[in-house]
């Protein structure tokens, strides 16, 4: 029918996540990527871009343990009791100065569940999704240490293939994943890179 909008539909994911105490379906989304890739170990210090409403968080938290921290930052105020290991920050990560995107770094995760307010119009949702991928992607390049990971999430456009290279100059491994609880109508894709890349010395 038109005008219903499927993204609403509460799906077995959906359920599945609120029965375990996660406010969103994205939680499977990380847990599939971090079971296949060997992201996320004990003691970590994390970086959650586009937090809200905390699910990424709240799982990264869990898997980290009480020796890690997970920074979570998002536009909207996170209302998810988190554990102890997670400072919430409010904030614009396109605005914040990137020494202000955690500041007890380095760490050794960077995550970007970060997604456009989609407007309707493809090209430009694809074209802000770009954006904020390439954000992302600059804070992890800033605040990881040699051998840290970054999951970044991404529409699929023209722009994917810069997306994908950036992230190669910057991780010895980089591989693209839609994990099984992405919606069959959403085009987004993760990218995830493993051992970043350490950074040479410049000459004097």
């Amino acid at each position: 029918m038109a005008g219903k909008n499927p993204y609403k539909k509460a799906d077995s994911f959906t359920k599945a996540a609120k029965a375990q105490g996660f406010p969103a379906r994205s939680v499977f989304k990380l847990e599939e990527i971090d079971r296949r890739t060997q992201l996320l170990r004990s003691g970590q210090h994390v970086i959650d871009l586009g937090a809200a409403p905390g699910s990424w968080s709240k799982y990264a938290a869990g898997r980290v343990g009480p020796k890690g921290r997970v920074i979570a930052i998002d536009l909207s105020a996170i209302t998810t009791v988190m554990p102890p290991n997670v400072k919430t920050i409010v904030g614009d990560v396109l605005a914040l100065a990137t020494h202000d995107v955690g500041g007890e770094g380095p760490y050794d995760v960077v995550l970007s569940d970060m997604a456009p307010a989609t407007t309707g119009t493809r090209f430009a949702d694809q074209a802000r999704s770009f954006e904020l991928y390439m954000r992302a992607l600059e804070v992890a390049e800033k605040q990881l240490k040699p051998g840290g990971s970054f999951v970044g999430k991404i529409f699929m456009s023209e722009d994917f293939v810069k997306a994908r290279d950036a992230t190669k100059a910057l991780f010895e491994e980089v591989r693209v994943l839609r994990p099984e609880a992405t919606r069959s109508q959403s085009y987004e894709v993760f990218l995830v890179g493993k051992g970043r890349k350490s950074i040479a010395p410049k000459e004097s």
